[in-house]
């Protein structure tokens, strides 16, 4: 009877120990998990926009702007919420034979015209809502580069 008198309480005990692990293991598989969806959601975005200049003429300042509306927002009339959190146009550039001619010249193959356009989002900031377990990230520039027959 003594015996099991000792014994009360320590599975209470071993759980108070094992819980703040398995805490911590949770809350970061958690907040990186967060981070990848925010980084694909980055990658897709800038592919987008690429995607949708590589169909438009090198140049015309109209198409940039809605390429950037495109990355940020989902749509090309700059409406609703952004994509992602703190996510602005002023993150996003274009690059194109206009405006990065040294970057991305013409060349004439006998298919036609090939044009490279570069969709590049930088300075993004993910912000963990568990800094102490998973650090807040500043990603790396994101680019996407395709290219154009006209």
């Amino acid at each position: 009877m003594k015996r099991c008198m000792r014994q009360r309480g320590v599975a209470a005990v071993e759980m108070g120990i094992l819980l703040l692990p398995l805490v911590v293991l949770t809350f970061g598989t958690t907040e990186y998990g967060r981070a990848v969806y925010q980084y694909n959601t980055l990658v897709k975005s800038s592919r987008d926009a690429a995607r949708f200049l590589s169909g438009q003429g090198p140049g015309d300042p109209n198409d940039v702007i809605t390429a950037q509306c495109l990355a940020v927002y989902g749509n090309t009339t700059c409406t609703g919420s952004t994509l992602l959190p703190g996510l602005t146009t002023s993150m996003v550039t274009v690059c194109d034979s206009v405006s990065c001619p040294t970057d991305h010249l013409n060349q004439t193959t006998g298919s036609g015209v090939i044009n490279l356009v570069t969709v590049s989002i930088a300075g993004y900031s993910f912000t963990s809502m568990v800094p102490f377990v998973a650090p807040n990230i500043t990603f790396n520039t994101i680019s996407t580069t395709m290219r154009q027959i006209l």
